[in-house]
């Protein structure tokens, strides 16, 4: 059986997304506020608390990770891996190919 890429696209991303994955947003508070991802499912966690708070992310369920242009998110798929999750994947790009591909944002 083939695993799943670890790097989506953005629209392998939303299709997760629709398909009940979480978008979990690494970004700080001050950039989420500025412009945000307009999807339902979405847990903000920035990367600076990943590490005390990555327990709060569900296990049973597929994690799509974001941030500003895919290092900071590819990080902390790293870091969740590491860590025992095993359901975890990278938005390639983040939000520069998000909006790129014509994706919905929210502005502040």
């Amino acid at each position: 059986m083939n695993k799943p890429p670890l790097h989506l696209d953005p629209r392998s991303a939303l299709e997760a997304l629709h398909q009940g994955a979480w978008l979990v947003d690494v970004r700080e508070p001050h950039e989420r506020a500025r412009l945000a991802y307009a999807v339902q499912r979405c847990i903000p966690m920035p990367l600076s608390e990943l590490e005390r708070r990555h327990h709060e992310l569900p296990r049973d369920a597929e994690l799509v990770l974001a941030c500003a242009a895919g290092g900071r998110s590819q990080q902390a798929m790293g870091y969740l891996l590491h860590h025992g999750h095993s359901k975890v994947r990278n938005l390639a790009g983040g939000m520069a190919a998000w909006m790129a591909h014509g994706l919905p944002v929210a502005v502040a």
